[in-house]
């Protein structure tokens, strides 16, 4: 049935308005989107638009538009009968295993987590792919058990079997093929768009930035942060963000295996400062963002220190058939039984470790997806003894690498070196959180 909003299309006229540097009503843009989706708008017109988009921008008003548009496409997910939701995404990053640790920590303090989740491509990794490495856990339940699992737990997480804002998947193809990708309105509203059909009340975004981060800089990841957060306040929803330095990666372990070991570790209180730090801070804006200010990080902080966030991710994961064995005992889970360390060549300070190198040598040993429905190995990985900052003599390993059989062993090692960088003297380490906007 076509929406109240909906108004006569004619295409060419809306590709020369944006053109000549002209405004579209909220009805023009679920016009040309809903008929894009439909099949009744051409690609090439299409692409002309993003053209003129791309080199002509969009007013927050109309990007807030666009964004509603794309997720009224397809399903929306009615969250309506649970209390407190609340959704966080992850802008992408290397060794981001944040969703893991943050999402118990917020059932364990009385908001509800229901979220769609994705899997990992090219070197970012996909949260549905880190908990498939915890034996016998399923992405997929009914609607009914999704909602009644968020109920009791407080924490359901599925793969993304509703067809949510398929606009947005047809447009980024369409991006991807004409340089129309970089373009900040059109990245905002295809984050958004999904968030938005995600159906939660409060919604916490961590905007990475730098080397392996798709936003390189401060600024970038800041108007970015601003556009999101204006387009969540368009649609009524409680939109805070966070903008974190992605320049090395999170943590000291990369891929799906040791990732939730290291989760684990930190739901224990036993993790890394940074991915420890980071999910304090997300915690603390999704209560603030909630309407639960009072205490906040200190009340984030207890749900590590008494346990209560590990037993809400244990029976989260009995729930969708996982072993909570594993939760006990992470040292059970596969990691790949070969081992190979790269060892500092000076006596220095290590300066860099590239997220972005150490990504890629994650793939190259297997364990991300060059394309989509690619098996993947969850047991290799990457490994940093050392983090940035710290001081190194010639001969200490710096990486521990984690391969099955010495599969794209080399590959990964080129990588991993092309990304250290020494310093005769003690670097400057860019803060973890590097601004928030909301």
């Amino acid at each position: 049935m076509a929406s109240p909003h909906t108004t006569a299309l004619n295409v060419p006229d809306l590709i020369q308005q944006k053109r000549d540097g002209g405004t579209h009503t909220a009805a023009e843009l679920e016009a040309l989107i809903l008929g894009y989706t439909r099949g009744e708008v051409p690609d090439y017109q299409m692409s002309a638009w993003l053209m003129a988009v791309y080199f002509r921008g969009m007013t927050p008003q109309e990007t807030g538009d666009l964004t509603l548009s794309m997720a009224r496409s397809g399903d929306l997910l009615d969250l309506s009968s649970l209390t407190h939701t609340v959704d966080k995404h992850s802008t992408g990053g290397v060794g981001d295993k944040t969703s893991l640790v943050l999402t118990p920590m917020l059932a364990a303090l009385g908001l509800t987590v229901a979220k769609m989740s994705g899997r990992g491509l090219a070197h970012t990794g996909g949260t549905i792919d880190k908990l498939e490495s915890i034996p016998g856990w399923h992405p997929e339940l009914s609607d009914e058990a999704f909602l009644q699992q968020a109920r009791e737990v407080g924490l359901s997480l599925v793969g993304q079997s509703k067809n949510l804002a398929p606009a947005d998947g047809l447009l980024y193809a369409l991006r991807d093929v004409t340089a129309t990708v970089d373009c900040l309105p059109l990245i905002a509203s295809s984050i958004m768009s999904k968030k938005i059909a995600s159906g939660a009340q409060t919604i916490v975004l961590d905007v990475k930035v730098g080397a392996g981060a798709f936003m390189k800089t401060p600024a970038q990841g800041e108007a970015l942060a601003r556009a999101m957060v204006q387009i969540g306040q368009h649609a009524g929803r409680n939109v805070r963000a966070v903008l974190t330095d992605m320049d090395a990666p999170l943590g000291r372990l990369a891929g799906n295996s040791l990732e939730v070991q290291e989760a684990l570790a930190t739901l224990r209180g036993e993790g890394p400062r940074d991915l420890h730090d980071l999910c304090i801070e997300l915690a603390t804006e999704a209560l603030t963002a909630a309407g639960f200010p009072d205490r906040a990080a200190e009340r984030a902080e207890a749900t590590l220190r008494d346990g209560t966030a590990l037993a809400r991710f244990r029976a989260f994961v009995a729930a969708q058939g996982g072993d909570p064995a594993y939760v006990d005992e992470p040292a059970r889970l596969d990691v790949a039984p070969g081992r190979d360390e790269l060892l500092s060549d000076r006596d220095g300070y290590l300066a860099g470790v590239d997220a972005l190198g150490v990504g890629r040598a994650v793939l190259a040993l297997g364990g991300g997806r060059e394309r989509k429905g690619e098996a993947i190995d969850h047991g290799v990985g990457v490994e940093l003894l050392v983090k940035p900052g710290e001081h190194v003599r010639a001969g200490q390993p710096l990486l521990r690498v984690y391969h099955r059989d010495g599969r794209g062993l080399e590959r990964a090692r080129a990588l991993l070196l092309a990304g250290l960088s020494f310093s005769g003297t003690a670097p400057t380490v860019p803060p973890l959180i590097l601004g928030r906007v909301g």
